[in-house]
């Protein structure tokens, strides 16, 4: 079977953002068998939509649209595909329970236009939205297949994975069950990833292997197919196990929706221990962080941004005189702003940050300089010191996501 995948957006054409989601569908199908011999991009226009689905008709057998499923006036994939079948648009009963539930949350009024998110083409197949509002779909027509997929890569990969892809399979006639396994990385980069498993990813069948990129971290996805989940599992076990052998130092957790924050969250709950922090070069952000967190309050009571060696002395207690000598960005500041915060807060972990993010030197340190202070209670303080390539905003965001990985690794050290 032939599939035409159609990227919707206006963005896209313009080039305000990146279609990643065409080639991780397009691999997806692949596996499946199903090739992807062309793919559109379409603006958001209802006519040249309608014309693109007409054109793909005349060339696949799975018509796949993405993106334009949001509670926007220019989201209008759902709507024109309707119109295109000849069908209404109907509730998903869950999914409009999800959204006033959402709603009421927030303590906001429920507008008409977001409610649309939980409507699909009347007799499809819905596709549900774990991550997001707006449902998916599959609508069959005259023996061709419509598929409907939200934009956001954070709501389309899971759809497709969870929710596509075991339809396909079973639309195929396969009885087989596949099975996928996300490991995800921090501290090494995908080209270092690639080359030191690529005996097994040349040799890749069953299960296969793929790597993909996150902000400053890389993940893994292994996938099995067999003849049900336990079977499937048992496949993925020993290259699991082979891959954590080689690359297990830079492991962190499972899952598309795991992040570094959520894992060590998780950790400081489990060891009942609280964490504070003192940022100098990060301005708040490793705090920031954390707070995104569901829970993380119980944990984390507060910290410090001390962004000037006076900030430093007044809030943390640091020896103004001391860090005039030493540098503020050094391993002796990165260690004594630590070990004040964690005085400080009567935590019993700290972590600090000081560093020049750049564009230029500062402090006699080039841009991309970083130390990472780290003090526990009872125990001596330690500090890391980084030298992190990139922008300025990409220094700050790799020393953020290098200081959560130290403190989770020492969490699950003791």
């Amino acid at each position: 079977m032939n599939a035409e995948l159609i990227a919707v957006g206006t963005e896209i054409l313009l080039g305000q953002i990146t279609n990643t989601n065409g080639a991780f569908l397009a691999n997806q199908l692949a596996e499946l068998g199903i090739d992807s011999l062309n793919q559109q991009v379409v603006g958001d226009n209802q006519a040249r939509l309608d014309a693109a689905i007409t054109l793909a008709e005349q060339r696949a057998e799975i018509i796949i649209l993405i993106g334009g499923l949001g509670p926007t006036p220019d989201d209008l994939s759902k709507q024109t595909l309707a119109a295109h079948l000849g069908v209404a648009l109907v509730d998903d009963a869950p999914a409009l329970a999800k959204l006033k539930a959402y709603a009421a949350q927030q303590q906001q009024p429920m507008t008409p236009n977001n409610l649309l998110q939980a409507k699909y083409p009347a007799g499809a197949t819905v596709l549900t939205n774990k991550v997001g509002l707006a449902v998916g779909a599959v609508s069959v027509s005259q023996g061709k297949q419509y598929i409907l997929l939200p934009g956001p890569p954070k709501e389309f990969e899971p759809m497709v994975l969870d929710q596509l892809v075991p339809y396909l399979l079973k639309s195929l006639g396969h009885d087989a069950t596949m099975v996928s396994r996300v490991l995800r990385f921090f501290g090494i980069g995908e080209s270092k990833v690639t080359t030191v498993l690529a005996d097994l990813i040349e040799s890749q069948k069953n299960p296969t292997l793929a790597t993909y990129i996150k902000p400053y971290e890389v993940t893994l996805r292994l996938t099995a197919k067999a003849a049900d989940e336990t079977a499937a599992k048992a496949l993925l076990d020993p290259l699991e196990a082979e891959i954590q052998t080689r690359l297990g130092q830079y492991f962190y957790g499972y899952g598309d929706d795991n992040s570094l924050p959520q894992a060590v969250v998780k950790a400081l709950a489990e060891q009942q221990k609280q964490v504070t922090a003192a940022e100098s070069l990060t301005a708040g952000a490793f705090q920031a962080t954390l707070a995104d967190v569901p829970g993380v309050s119980e944990w984390f009571k507060g910290g410090f941004v001390t962004y000037s060696n006076h900030t430093k002395a007044a809030f943390l207690g640091l020896d103004e005189a001391t860090i005039n000598r030493d540098g503020a960005v050094s391993e002796a500041t990165a260690k004594a702003m630590a070990t004040g915060a964690l005085a400080k807060v009567e935590a019993d972990v700290a972590v600090s940050f000081t560093g020049v993010a750049g564009p230029g030197p500062n402090d006699g340190q080039p841009a991309g300089t970083v130390w990472i202070g780290l003090a526990q209670r009872g125990q001596a303080p330690q500090a890391q010191l980084f030298h992190f390539p990139g922008s300025r905003a990409a220094v700050r965001g790799r020393a953020v996501k290098a200081g959560l990985f130290w403190l989770l690794k020492t969490l699950q050290a003791d």
